[in-house]
């Protein structure tokens, strides 16, 4: 615990010391008791002694005071107390601190380019750990077209392809339907996959379950022999002629020995059932390296 205390108490020194010192910012505080506001999760509500049948609620964010109060200060930041009533996840906690930052007539390069520095420094300083310069960059589009999340693990590789344009005219029936209503068909190539799991492992195995688990409706597989042929359920082969074998296999980078997981249907569900599949097999197969921040 002490240990914990005094990390703290140097990240937030680190933290004041770049802001206002080398920036100019102030640090400012906002109430804590106030009218409920609309945000994302529950108020806390405290019962008020004054007046019967009054409540005050916690701050969930310092966001809306901190707007109110820009006017003369172009640069001020806080240390924020958050309450939110919600349930417990990984990620989520009741009561919490936050670095809230506010900056008038910012462009977009040089707020990003500031936050960047500051966890720079703040690695650097800490852990002696030098992080990239800038930072990689993925939009929103990217991140979910690759990786099927807005948040996705970069630490290993396994990337989602979208093969629906090399399916468009393939008379298996359970692509052919999806993609007519509008669906998308995408792939996790695994390597080595084919070596390592059974057919029966994949029809009724863990990935399986983890497929149906994420809210697939099934999932489909094709193996790599040793000769770069595809095998498999044969009604899916059989619509692949040869030009478009090879453009799958070219897309997906896949080689003798890898297995290609597919998932069809609507863009969303596609997207979180792979997302899923993906961190599980990161872990099942060791490919994440927990040494690397």
């Amino acid at each position: 615990m002490s240990t914990n205390i005094m990390l703290r108490h140097r990240v937030v020194k680190v933290i004041r010391r770049f802001l206002e010192d080398l920036h100019g910012f102030v640090e400012i505080e906002t109430p804590v008791l106030s009218r409920s506001t609309p945000e994302g999760a529950r108020d806390y509500l405290v019962p008020s002694g004054v007046q019967s049948g009054i409540f005050y609620a916690l701050p969930q964010s310092p966001q809306l005071f901190k707007q109110m109060m820009v006017s003369g200060f172009d640069k001020y930041y806080q240390m924020a107390r958050c309450f939110r009533d919600e349930d417990l996840r990984a990620d989520r906690q009741p009561e919490f601190t936050q670095l809230d930052l506010e900056l008038a007539f910012t462009p977009l390069e040089e707020m990003l380019r500031l936050n960047e520095d500051l966890i720079r420094k703040v690695f650097l300083e800490i852990k002696g750990v030098q992080l990239p310069n800038p930072f990689p960059r993925l939009t929103y589009v990217e991140a979910m077209s690759r990786y099927g999340s807005d948040r996705p693990d970069t630490r290993f590789e396994l990337e989602l392809k979208d093969v629906s344009d090399i399916f468009v005219e393939t008379p298996f029936r359970v692509f052919a339907d999806n993609l007519k209503s509008g669906g998308i068909v995408k792939v996790l190539c695994v390597p080595s996959g084919a070596k390592i799991y059974s057919k029966s492992a994949l029809k009724k195995g863990d990935i399986y379950n983890e497929a149906i688990k994420s809210g697939a409706n099934g999932l489909l597989f094709l193996k790599v022999s040793d000769s770069a042929e595809l095998e498999g359920l044969p009604a899916l082969v059989s619509g692949l002629d040869p030009s478009r074998k090879e453009q799958l296999l070219k897309r997906c980078s896949a080689g003798p020995g890898d297995l290609l997981l597919f998932v069809v249907g609507h863009h969303a569900s596609v997207n979180r059932s792979l997302d899923h599949l993906r961190q599980f097999l990161g872990n099942q197969l060791g490919l994440i390296d927990h040494s690397n921040i």
